[in-house]
């Protein structure tokens, strides 16, 4: 099978388009053939092998532990083991499973849901990382409400433009933070206003949140705190930026905590766990038209590296999508 392969860290030039065997599959395993695939920053992670905190989570220290790339996947059940139930070959599934960049890729059945009809393979391949990260970030850590004030920081980002709409579907008003050309796009994903922050302040003193969720990992906490409510609660996703060791990692493990000691404020950060509940969760606001995948750009797979490093460079504005065979 056709595979997206990388044999040691470094950027996009690491990965090359090969021809390996397809995965074996264990009595607990799903084989999918996958149609489509998702793009996050998670990628470009275990593509680079930084931070070096990457590597000590056991993905690998001098090398990649699995060389194919890619979680996220949309696409047909191709097999199932001898211990799976409720998943059968034929069936439309979306989900998380290992090596997606792949024409096939194993996953557990609980990480797999059935596809939403209304949406295509592509659509449906973007939702599963960032759309629980985003879930969690608004129902579990940032406990939003019906009629809070909650700003969204990279609104038009992955994560962000699904945490704008589930907060939104929680009853909550929202402001999206962007630069200026992803304006229109946060304002259409149902964000009551919008900061374009080449612009604005975001703490200006004038307003003040419940809830504040910032997915683009690098503005200080002083300034986050500046437009937090004195009893607000800070998500922070995401380690952008930073040294080599931690990279922006730092500020959620270490200093957000150590902050929040001396302070009313909750500074909170996200390591955001998948469980199949929740990806059903995420599917019902879909099904439900609450909530519907935002995709920048389509690549085929043998464009997997230029997708990398269009997101990489920050252009995206929602998801980005590896189309990797028909669906026919």
């Amino acid at each position: 099978m056709k595979a997206i392969v990388q044999d040691g860290y470094g950027p996009a030039d690491v990965l090359r388009l090969d021809e390996i065997d397809v995965p074996a599959v264990g009595e607990k395993d799903v084989l999918v053939r996958v149609h489509a695939a998702g793009l996050d920053p998670g990628v470009w992670h275990l593509m680079t092998g930084s931070p070096y905190l990457v590597r000590a989570m056991g993905f690998g220290l001098r090398r990649p532990k699995l060389r194919v790339r890619g979680s996220d996947l949309a696409g047909r059940v191709e097999a199932v083991g001898a211990a799976v139930t409720g998943v059968a070959p034929g069936d439309e599934v979306m989900g998380i499973g290992e090596g997606s960049f792949a024409e096939y890729a194993v996953a557990p059945p609980d990480k797999l849901v059935p596809k939403p009809a209304r949406l295509t393979f592509e659509q449906a391949a973007v939702v599963p990382i960032s759309g629980l990260t985003a879930l969690h970030a608004v129902r579990d850590v940032g406990e939003v409400r019906a009629g809070q004030r909650v700003m969204v920081i990279g609104a038009a980002g992955g994560v962000g433009s699904y945490a704008v709409q589930i907060a939104k579907a929680f009853g909550a008003e929202v402001t999206g933070v962007v630069s200026t050309a992803k304006t229109d796009l946060v304002r259409s994903i149902g964000a009551d206003d919008v900061i374009d922050y080449t612009r604005q302040e975001l703490a200006d003193g004038k307003r003040r949140f419940d809830v504040i969720i910032d997915t683009a990992g690098r503005r200080p906490l002083s300034q986050l705190r500046g437009a937090l409510d004195a009893r607000g609660t800070l998500v922070i996703l995401g380690g952008e930026g930073g040294g080599r060791w931690l990279g922006g990692f730092d500020r959620q493990i270490f200093r957000a905590p150590i902050v929040s000691l001396f302070s009313g404020q909750k500074l909170r950060g996200l390591i955001s766990k998948e469980t199949h509940e929740d990806l059903e969760s995420l599917a019902e606001l879909i099904d439900a038209g609450t909530v519907t995948p935002v995709v920048d750009r389509t690549y085929p797979l043998h464009e997997a590296p230029d997708a990398i490093r269009y997101l990489a460079e920050g252009h995206a504005a929602g998801k980005v999508a590896i189309r990797v065979s028909d669906a026919g």
